[in-house]
């Protein structure tokens, strides 16, 4: 308790910094005005305390957000799932280097060979050797009837693209294995452990994990997505949030003052010195996985080296040490950085299609540390960032125009109308609807379509997702009928890994075959 104690005189300390907040009030208001961001959360701590914090704009549900609105943190929650098991190696309930079948006996990849020897510190550093978002299709979109036992089942069937712990690839089902690693060296569910060796000693206490009721925790943003001329909320929360399976890779909310009091305790041991050692706090910040430097990165930042940590992204940024990371989901954005050598945190939170807005207001606000003398308003980062893309655009990089495609009708593709199974994905069907042959996956409500025609090609428009979602179907011959899909966007999210899917025909379209000729 005399922890709790000294943290809340830390955050209540008078500030005093050097900070132009003037100058971020400017930046902040030309962001969301530019991008038309419906909230925008946002604290800046230097040496401790809070110098900078604004939370302004429209939750969603008829109020307006403030520090204590709950936003959805997205990739966020994975430094959170690192700092639950740094605390329970610290506890003595588990090693960095433990194989992770001593925990989860099942647990299979597609080799054998890499399952035995995957150990929990594997689970953390996207070195599987899996694809960019392999099998994030069981996870996204939300909600969907997979389990967490089925998404460390599927492992088994996702065909890895480089060897083990060759290279570096994002990907998310690692963080479902390793909360799962947690509960079973912790004897608890994920979320009661995150409440209680988190959430509870630091004070977060507006922080929500596992399943709880949006109506009783209050203060809750929603998604939204820019359509024509307004913001609209997307995928709103119904009266209770599940317990999703993606919860250790993406599914925790906190507000703003939690994740103020995270980073003050992150970046001053002195604040906790029992909740995290030294030892532990080194680990997760230790460069484990390079990562590929881009070239806007060393532009930008001066930057030499670039990795994964425990969670976390390791770089430099003008000469002086980086640890970050971004948060996406649809229609919420959240980013929070560190310069622990400086003592300085930044995070933002929103509740918008806000990509772009993170980025430039991120480099702005982080160059006022590093190199003031080189310092620019974020509005210049995001007009470079709008360059890039126009670049790209010219390149041909752009999905096709569909607008022309026609709806197929009940008797095309009869050949292969039936039901199908995808060893990961499971169940599918590719059967006549109400208006036209419709293909659907059993198991995801919202990977729901309409087949279409366009020039030769057969494409799935979904019900309930955007354009850019699109995907070409491709049937294929063989032993038994099968079907493949590909996104048809250049730049459609990773999380829609398609092109994983291989779907083998199983039976007829329920009420019999008398449309297969």
């Amino acid at each position: 308790m005399h922890h709790l104690v000294i943290l809340a005189a830390a955050l209540a300390a008078p500030s005093v910094s050097m900070v132009d907040t003037a100058s971020i009030d400017t930046d902040v208001a030309a962001v969301v005005q530019h991008e038309h961001l419906p909230a925008l959360a946002m604290a800046v701590v230097e040496q401790g305390r809070v110098v900078y914090r604004h939370a302004e704009g429209a939750r969603g549900d008829g109020g307006r957000i403030d520090e204590d609105t709950l936003f959805k943190i997205a990739s966020n929650s994975k430094a959170m799932t690192a700092a639950l098991l740094a605390r329970l190696v610290q506890q003595g309930k588990l090693h960095w280097d433990d194989p992770v079948q001593r925990y989860l006996p099942d647990f299979r990849m597609y080799e054998t060979w890499v399952g035995g020897q995957m150990q929990v510190r594997d689970l953390l550093i996207h070195n599987s050797g899996l694809g960019l978002g392999a099998g994030d299709l069981m996870l996204w979109p939300e909600p969907n009837a997979f389990t967490r036992a089925d998404i460390i089942a599927g492992l088994a069937h996702l065909k890895p693209v480089s060897s083990f712990r060759s290279r570096y690839a994002y990907d998310n089902l690692m963080y479902v294995v390793a909360g799962e690693v947690a509960a079973a060296a912790g004897g608890k569910p994920y979320d009661h452990l995150m409440r209680e060796q988190v959430f509870q000693p630091l004070g977060m206490s507006r922080c929500q994990v596992g399943a709880w009721s949006v109506k009783r925790v209050g203060n809750v943003a929603q998604p939204h997505a820019w359509r024509g001329d307004r913001n609209s909320v997307v995928n709103a929360d119904a009266a209770i949030s599940p317990d999703l399976p993606s919860m250790a890779a993406g599914g925790i909310r906190c507000s703003l003052r939690d994740m103020t009091r995270w980073m003050q305790v992150l970046l001053d041991p002195a604040l906790m010195p029992d909740w995290l050692d030294i030892e532990q706090r080194r680990t997760l910040w230790t460069l484990h996985m390079p990562m590929p430097l881009g070239e806007r990165q060393r532009r930008w930042d001066s930057a030499h080296f670039y990795g994964y940590g425990y969670g976390w992204r390791v770089s430099d940024m003008d000469g002086q040490w980086k640890v970050a990371h971004t948060g996406t989901l649809s229609g919420m954005y959240s980013s929070l950085a560190l310069l622990p050598d400086r003592k300085v945190g930044v995070v933002m939170l929103i509740n918008g299609e806000g990509e772009d807005a993170r980025t430039a207001l991120m480099q702005a606000m982080l160059k006022r540390f590093t190199a003031a003398g080189d310092a620019r308003p974020a509005m210049e980062y995001l007009a470079e960032l709008k360059a890039d893309q126009a670049a790209r655009a010219a390149t041909g990089h752009q999905r096709p125009d569909t607008a022309g495609a026609r709806q197929a009708s009940h008797t095309e593709l009869s050949h292969w109308q039936g039901r199908y199974r995808d060893p990961w994905l499971g169940p599918a069907s590719l059967c006549p609807g109400k208006d036209g042959l419709r293909f659907s996956v059993d198991k995801s409500p919202k990977l729901q379509a309409a087949v279409l025609q366009l020039q030769g090609r057969w494409l799935l428009r979904w019900d309930t997702l955007d354009d850019e979602a699109q995907a070409w179907l491709r049937p294929g011959e063989g032993s038994a009928p099968t079907l493949d899909l590909r996104a048809i966007d250049p730049d459609i999210d990773f999380s829609y890994d398609f092109q994983d899917l291989h779907f083998t025909r199983t039976g007829e379209c329920p009420g019999g075959d008398r449309r297969r000729r």
